[in-house]
């Protein structure tokens, strides 16, 4: 199936007629324009290219980009981005794919996006340690991590030791995130529960596998 390009908006919530409170997390969709569409040798999947965040010139962009969307007599986009679609796929090139021709209201989804950053952090924010002891001889060592090696064999620290470092910034998918409203008017939809990334950050939409 193939991915949808969005940006995150922010967070809001609906009640129910049981007075349940239903966070969800509004996003608004790109005019995601079919760049591409390139038959590979493998026997299920395709390789498709969409480009997004159109813009009205092209002194924004850098003219290689710019170049290959005048080439095919293309609006201009920002961005391009790539991805795997099915085998005879209906969308041909120049195609803007619309919301409500892949998703419905009820639809479960996976969204992927970068985690907010937060910059260098100690273990206890970052792995959830418990620090060390608040006395009883420890010194100025109250959140930190303890011992990291060993002894004398093998004599070093593996890797993959939890330790302070940076944090966030990582690619997170969260998967079967249930569509609650889609508004085809403003190309945005609500989807239920909280994604990664900060507000403006562009995330991608896929269908899930039921």
């Amino acid at each position: 199936m193939i991915n949808l390009i969005a940006k995150k908006i922010g967070m809001s919530h609906i009640y129910k007629e049981s007075g349940e409170i239903v966070p969800f997390t509004m996003v608004k969709l790109y005019d995601n324009c079919v760049l591409s569409l390139d038959i590979t040798k493998d026997k299920e999947f395709d390789h498709i290219v969409i480009g997004f965040d159109k813009v009205a010139g092209n002194k924004k962009i850098s003219k290689p980009i710019a170049g290959v969307f005048l080439k095919k007599n293309l609006p201009l986009h920002k961005k391009i981005y790539g991805c795997r679609v099915e085998k005879n796929s209906i969308h041909k090139v120049g195609d803007v794919i619309t919301i409500d021709s892949l998703i419905k209201e009820g639809d479960l989804v996976n969204v992927s996006g970068v985690s907010t950053g937060k910059g260098f952090a100690g273990v206890m924010k970052r792995h959830n340690f418990s620090g060390l002891e608040a006395s009883h001889g420890v010194s100025v060592s109250h959140r930190s991590h303890g011992s990291t090696g060993q002894r004398q064999d093998p004599g070093k620290v593996f890797k993959g030791k939890k330790m302070a470092g940076h944090m966030g910034v990582d690619k997170i998918t969260v998967k079967n995130l249930e569509v609650l409203i889609i508004n085809k008017e403003d190309n945005t939809i609500c989807i239920k529960g909280s994604i990664p990334g900060t507000d403006g950050n562009n995330i991608v939409i896929k269908i899930a596998n039921r």
